[in-house]
C-alpha cells in the first residue's frame, strides 16, 4: 500500500523541524542564508588542545527534507515581500482599486497567511498576522447593501462586498465566490486558533450561499449559484458552486449540522448535471437561457476534484471518491505545463490545493511533483531581486504573489490543514 502524500509530509516536516534553530519574535522570521557560526572554545584553557576539540557536524539532510526545507524558506520569503510591497500598516488592509483592494485578492492573502502559520514551528509568530488579516476583513462586511441604489441587489443577507464596504469604501455587489474563498479560510483560522468569531462569520458566509440557490424552475437547469447578487446578474458558475459545497462540507464537519452535507451534495450534482463535458471536465458558467460557456480553467476542475473528496470523507460514499479521481485523471490530460503557465496563478492554486488534498486521501503520486514542478519554473524566469513574482501576462500584484506564497506551503505542510 502506498505511502500517503499527508503521512510522507507529516514525517519529514517533523524531521526538518527537529533541525530548526530557536527565532527571536521579530515581525517576520529571519531566513537562515548561510552555514551557523561556531564559538571555538577560548585557548587559555589548558586541557584544551587541537586533539581534544571535536568538530561538531550538523546532521545531513536528505533530499527529501532538503526540499521541504528550500520550499518552507520559499514561502516565507513569498510572504514577507507580499506584506512588503503590498499590505497597508495599520490598516488591516492591502493597497489595490483605487485604495484598498478588491475582496478577492485580500481572501487569497488570507489563505497565503493560513499557509505559513501552518507550517510547523510558525503559528506563535504569524498570529499577528491573522489577526490583522480578520481586522482587515472586517472592513467587507455588509449587512443590508447600505447606500445602494434600491433594485440593483438581489438580496439583503449580510455577506462581504466585493469592495471595501463604506464608510472606507464604496461597497457594492457581492460575488458569491468570493464570500466562499473567505468562507474557507474562516473555518481553517477556526480550526487552527478556535476563534469563535471565525465560525461564525463562515457560517454566516454559508446563509449568504444558501439563500442565492437559484431554484426558479423557469431557468435552464435549475439550481447552482449566481456570480453576484447584483440584479443584472445572468450566469451560474462552477467556481460559485463548487465551493460552495466545500464550505458547506468544511461547516457540517464542525457543527453537524446535516443542511449543510445535503447542500453541498445538491451543489456539487448541480454542476456534474448542468456543466460537466464530455470530457469529464467542467465548464464556465452556464446561462439563464441555457447556453453553456465551454471554457476550462484548472481552478474550476479543482474545486470539484476538492469537493468530491470532502463529500466522501463526510458520507463515507466511494462512489464520491471514484468521481474525484476520474476528473483529476481528466484534468491532468487536459492541463499541461503550457496551460498552466498561462493561466493566473491563483486558478493554478486552487487546483494544486484540491488535487494534493486527493493524492493525500489516495495516495496517488502526480499532483505534488507538478506542482513542484510549476513553482521551480516560476522562480527560476520570473522571481525579481525584490521577491515578487510576475508572468508575461500578470505583472506583480496581491493575488499573484498570494498564490505563489499558497503554492510554498502546500508543499511543506500536511494536506489536513488544507480545508
Amino acid at each position: 500500500m502506498p505511502i500517503s502524500l499527508g503521512a510522507m509530509l507529516s514525517v519529514l516536516l517533523l524531521a526538518v523541524c527537529a533541525q530548526a534553530s530557536a527565532r527571536a519574535p521579530d515581525s517576520y522570521p529571519r531566513i537562515p542564508v548561510g552555514p551557523r557560526t561556531f564559538v571555538r572554545p577560548p585557548k587559555a584553557h589548558a586541557a584544551t588542545t587541537k586533539h581534544s576539540v571535536k568538530k561538531i557536524s550538523k546532521p545531513k539532510l536528505s533530499p527529501a527534507e532538503l526540499l521541504l526545507q528550500q520550499n518552507t524558506n520559499h514561502a516565507l520569503l513569498a510572504f514577507r515581500a507580499m506584506q512588503r510591497y503590498f499590505y497597508l500598516d495599520g490598516s488591516g488592509l492591502y493597497q489595490g482599486e483605487p485604495k484598498y483592494s478588491f475582496l478577492w485578492p485580500f481572501s487569497q492573502a488570507m489563505a497565503a497567511t493560513l499557509g505559513v502559520m501552518n507550517i510547523p514551528g510558525e503559528e506563535a509568530l504569524y498570529a499577528p498576522e491573522l489577526h490583522a488579516r480578520m481586522v482587515g476583513l472586517q472592513s467587507y462586511f455588509d449587512t443590508d447593501n447600505s447606500g445602494a441604489t434600491e433594485g440593483a441587489f438581489t438580496t439583503v443577507m449580510p455577506g462581504f462586498d466585493g469592495s471595501v464596504a463604506p464608510p472606507k469604501g464604496s461597497g457594492g455587489v457581492k460575488y458569491y465566490d468570493d464570500n466562499e474563498w473567505v468562507g474557507i479560510e474562516l473555518v481553517r483560522g477556526y480550526e487552527l486558533t478556535g476563534e469563535v468569531a471565525s465560525l461564525e462569520d463562515a457560517e454566516q458566509i454559508m446563509a449568504f450561499v444558501m439563500s442565492g440557490w437559484q431554484a426558479n424552475p423557469k431557468l435552464a437547469c435549475p439550481g447552482g449559484e449566481p456570480f453576484s447578487d447584483a440584479a443584472t446578474n445572468g450566469t451560474r458558475n462552477t467556481v460559485t458552486t463548487a465551493p460552495g459545497a466545500e464550505l458547506a462540507v468544511q461547516l457540517y464537519r464542525i457543527t453537524g449540522n446535516i443542511e449543510y452535507l445535503q447542500f453541498a451534495e445538491m451543489a456539487y450534482a448541480w454542476v456534474r448535471q448542468c456543466l460537466m463535458n464530455s470530457a469529464g471536465l467542467f465548464a464556465d458558467h452556464i446561462g439563464n437561457k441555457g447556453v453553456v460557456e465551454p471554457a476550462l480553467w484548472s481552478y474550476n476542475q479543482g474545486s470539484m476534484i476538492g469537493a468530491a473528496t470532502l463529500l466522501y470523507q463526510a458520507t463515507g460514499n466511494a462512489t464520491f471518491l471514484y468521481q474525484a479521481r476520474q476528473i483529476a485523471k481528466a484534468a491532468l490530460i487536459y492541463f499541461t505545463s503550457a496551460r498552466l503557465a498561462s493561466e493566473n496563478p491563483f486558478f493554478v492554486a486552487v487546483y494544486f490545493r484540491n488535487l494534493l488534498y486527493l493524492d493525500s486521501v489516495t495516495g496517488d503520486p502526480p499532483g505534488q511533483q507538478i506542482a513542484q514542478n510549476y513553482v521551480n519554473y516560476l522562480a527560476s524566469h520570473h522571481l525579481s531581486s525584490s521577491g515578487l513574482f510576475a508572468t508575461s501576462a500578470y505583472q506583480p500584484q496581491l493575488l499573484v504573489q498570494a498564490a505563489i506564497t499558497q503554492i510554498y506551503a502546500l508543499l511543506c505542510t500536511s494536506p489536513a490543514t488544507y480545508f
